[in-house]
């Protein structure tokens, strides 16, 4: 038996949901005279054979041919235009979905010329808005035939396009801005230009992006190691930074250990590292003049403490590179002794 429908309404509030199909599959069937209830916040789309007849705001609404002029088509003379006729109505909601949250999953890295390593790695998190601005193209483009719509079906793709305009953004400004302190002051005209960029992808669905905001900008704790498996650190500077990283002072690597790429932070202070721990290093990449100096003078055989003293690290992180199979040294008992040739070969591998 055909489902005809005198009265079509959603009161649902749609606090997540986009657009809601009546009836959620197949057609229903309306008759001319049959009322639909839209509520503040929400628009109406009907729909008949792929084709849009009409869009109604809010209010209550009397199907008729004067409103609905296309539906003619459809309808027979034979039964005084009381005759249903099949079609499908989208509840389609008009209200602004405001603080979505959006993130880098991944650090954006941004070119520094001339500073540091040459790359600065970023990672920034904040919030964006958006609502429907043309709920036909909406419907049309994104929704289909789908009985309901929410906004997590959406979300993910709003937040890759918004994050490829970002990182868009910062590439624009290669060799403009070099440090995170130049960026944060810049965070409101770096929002502006995301919603410039992205606002025909959004409008091409039928959306508007009503804001973007970026809460925070931070540099990534990602390592000079990362920097090399993206393919932005060539082999002999991350060489460099191996022997620049095992001769820092304690004090600029408070996190401790051995690894020796940990705690560089890229673009943020790393220049200042390589100058001071590489300097005579390009005459034939060798390790600096004061690591040579130190090892010209060190025993032959030494003790973790000695070793510490040569290095300027603490014992702590020689013995967390003996562990790791970096240094390597030979157990006496519980104590462990270093030759001359095992540091050397430390400093340069």
């Amino acid at each position: 038996m055909a489902r005809i429908f005198d009265v079509i309404e959603h009161p649902n509030e749609m606090k997540n949901e986009l657009v809601r199909r009546f009836p959620e599959d197949g057609s229903g069937d309306f008759r001319i005279g049959s009322q639909v209830i839209v509520r503040e916040s929400q628009s109406v789309v009907f729909f008949r054979d792929g084709q849009a007849l009409d869009v109604f705001g809010p209010g209550r609404h009397t199907i008729a041919t004067a409103n609905i002029p296309r539906i003619i088509d459809f309808i027979g003379k034979a039964f005084n235009d009381r005759t249903p006729f099949p079609a499908e109505v989208y509840f389609v909601s008009m209200r602004e979905f405001l603080d979505r949250k959006w993130g880098t999953p991944q650090p954006i890295p941004m070119q520094t010329p001339g500073v540091g390593l040459g790359w600065l790695l970023l990672q920034g998190f904040g919030t964006y808005a958006y609502e429907i601005g043309d709920p036909q193209q909406f419907v049309t483009q994104v929704v289909g035939t789908q009985g309901s719509f929410k906004t997590s079906e959406i979300e993910n793709d709003l937040k890759s396009r918004l994050l490829r305009s970002f990182s868009d953004m910062l590439g624009e400004m290669k060799g403009k801005y070099t440090t995170v302190q130049d960026l944060i002051g810049l965070q409101e005209e770096l929002g502006a230009g995301v919603r410039a960029k992205v606002q025909d992808d959004f409008e091409a669905r039928g959306l508007v992006l009503k804001a973007f905001v970026i809460a925070n900008m931070t540099p990534s704790d990602s390592s000079a190691e990362k920097l090399r498996d993206m393919g932005l650190l060539d082999v002999a500077t991350y060489t460099q930074l191996q022997a620049a990283d095992a001769m820092r002072d304690a004090a600029q690597n408070p996190s401790g250990g051995a690894g020796l790429t940990a705690g560089i932070g890229a673009g943020v202070g790393i220049g200042n590292v390589m100058g001071q721990a590489l300097q005579g290093a390009a005459a034939g990449g060798q390790p600096a003049a004061s690591a040579g100096a130190a090892a010209s003078t060190t025993p032959d055989v030494m003790t973790p403490s000695e070793v510490a003293g040569v290095l300027r690290v603490s014992e702590e992180d020689v013995l967390e590179a003996i562990k790791a199979g970096d240094l390597k040294a030979k157990k006496l008992g519980s104590a462990y002794r270093i030759s001359k040739e095992a540091l050397d070969n430390f400093l340069t591998s």
